[in-house]
């Protein structure tokens, strides 16, 4: 059922990258334009969106937090040039950690 949780450092140790015009452009955090921040995620293996839910809705939140549910993508949601561009990633990451 659960396959990860993790809590995340804030923005200000982060980093955003984006790809104006097809080139990588770094920005070091903070960002001044956050107006929600994620701190945190839980990932759970599923059957469906009503079960993430349920799940969900038993999290001991308080009243300033929200859950947001959201659905992983699978390799198959993406558009073929990415699958392209990820293809041999596994392998590749294989041989770094040896």
């Amino acid at each position: 059922m659960l396959l990860a949780l993790d809590g995340l450092h804030p923005p200000s140790m982060g980093a955003r990258i984006s790809f104006e015009g097809g080139k990588p452009r770094v920005t070091d955090g903070p960002f001044a334009e956050a107006k929600e921040v994620l701190g945190g995620y839980w990932m759970l293996q599923v059957k469906s969106r009503e079960e993430a839910i349920e799940w969900a809705k038993r999290c001991p939140g308080s009243d300033n937090e929200v859950i947001e549910v959201q659905q992983v993508m699978e390799m198959d949601d993406f558009p073929p040039d990415v699958q392209d561009a990820a293809a041999g990633f596994e392998e590749m990451h294989k041989a770094v950690k040896k």
